[in-house]
């Protein structure tokens, strides 16, 4: 099973490992990138987040790669675009597998490829009133 979603509306991390858990999971891994209050030794106050008209395509296609593993039961992974406020949750990710290492292990590679392959760029603004475009892939 595979749920992705790119959306204006706020992540809810428990909903993506309701999704993925089911009576054959033996392992739930779950990650959530959330914004930070600073970038690099400088304080961010908001930023933006502008995906490419392809981003919800992109992002289904790497669930799929993860989800195409005959380890993986299921994966949920979804990308917040638009304004976000420090302490927002800009990406979730949950996988289910039998085992604990396979599940850390596609988690993690479902979160560096959505990193990769994800179209979506970052706008932040800083505390002194500059800003810096940011491409997450």
């Amino acid at each position: 099973m595979i749920f992705t979603e790119v959306t204006t509306e706020p992540l809810d991390l428990a909903a993506h490992e309701k999704f993925v858990t089911n009576p054959a999971s033996g392992a739930v891994v779950t990650f959530c990138g959330v914004v930070r209050d600073h970038d690099h030794g400088r304080a961010v106050v908001s930023l933006d987040y502008e995906g490419h008209p392809s981003a919800a395509e992109i992002l289904a296609k790497v669930a799929a790669e993860i989800a195409a593993d005959p380890a993986v039961y299921s994966v949920a992974v979804s990308h917040r675009i638009g304004p976000l406020a420090i302490g927002d949750v800009a990406l979730a990710a949950a996988v289910s597998t039998a085992h604990r290492g396979a599940a850390f292990a596609a988690c993690a590679r479902l979160v560096d490829e959505v990193k990769a392959q994800l179209p979506i760029w970052k706008r932040q603004v800083f505390a002194d009133g500059t800003e810096e475009w940011v491409n997450c892939p």
